[in-house]
């Protein structure tokens, strides 16, 4: 028996369909997670809470950790973390869906190769249609030997964060999660790197990652590039970037987060995309 956790947030504006369908995939994989650490980052809806409750009555090793207010997503997860209680945990957002066998290969690659501290995938991009049928609209693919390619990583972030599995040792020995801007999980990856940790992708997809309009809406506007400034100023002084890396970075992405959201999607499926 393979022990590892799998930690989750929610938070009320989420939708209990989501939720619902992301659990299913959780609790149905071919190797089951020795337990599911759910954190409920403020209080939920009734519609929200009545999801929660048919899971915690179906599986005994869901633990509900509820948080008196909303803390963000970050914060919500180093909660979690102090819960889990094993070395390995499986991060999974509540609405996205788990390939079957994803938790099966990932804990697998992990056992055999004790000096990756995280583990990636591809993902493959989707949204429902009216019927509630799955419709891929593109995939994202990361590179293999993320370790080996930091430019790539000071460019992209190097792994999709609900698609990876943590070593719990790494992540607390630079201090989990913390507050940059809406980018708490790139700015632990760079801290990580820094630090030494090995990343690492398998090389199929794993997870289905939900996506709307809304999607691109979020990574534009002025406000979003500001933080992004902020976050890469943050990257060059814990030396995760050079002063030629930072300025490349403003200068390339400033542009597409003020770009009107048709373009900048346009731009995201053309480019970052396949």
């Amino acid at each position: 028996m393979k022990n590892f956790s799998v930690l989750m947030s929610v938070y009320k504006k989420e939708d209990p369909h989501f939720l619902r369908e992301s659990l299913d995939s959780v609790f149905t994989q071919t190797l089951l997670p020795t337990e599911v650490v759910l954190v409920e980052d403020g209080p939920l809806t009734d519609e929200l809470y009545e999801v929660v409750e048919s899971f915690v009555t179906s599986y005994t090793n869901l633990r509900v950790i509820p948080l008196e207010k909303n803390m963000g997503l970050g914060n919500a997860l180093n909660e979690g973390m102090k819960k889990c209680r094993f070395e390995l945990i499986a991060r999974m957002d509540t609405d996205d869906i788990c390939f079957p066998q994803r938790f099966e290969k990932q804990i697998n690659y992990m056992d055999s190769h004790p000096d990756v501290d995280v583990l990636g995938c591809w993902t493959e991009e989707f949204y429902e249609d009216t019927d509630g049928k799955k419709v891929i609209t593109s995939h994202k693919k990361f590179p293999e030997t993320v370790w080996n390619n930091v430019k790539y990583s000071t460019k992209r972030c190097p792994v999709e964060h609900p698609a990876v599995i943590l070593r719990k040792s790494a992540v607390l020995a630079v201090g989990g999660y913390k507050h940059c801007y809406l980018f708490e999980d790139y700015y632990l990856w760079a801290r990580m790197f820094v630090n030494g940790s090995k990343f690492y992708n398998l090389q199929e997809p794993l997870l289905y990652f939900r996506m709307s309009d809304d999607s691109f809406k979020r990574r534009g506007g002025l406000k979003y590039a500001i933080n992004e400034y902020h976050t890469l100023k943050k990257f060059k002084k814990i030396g995760f970037m050079s002063s030629f890396e930072f300025f490349y970075a403003v200068a390339t992405r400033f542009p597409i987060r003020i770009l009107p959201n048709v373009f900048r999607k346009m731009f995201y499926k053309c480019f970052l995309r396949k």
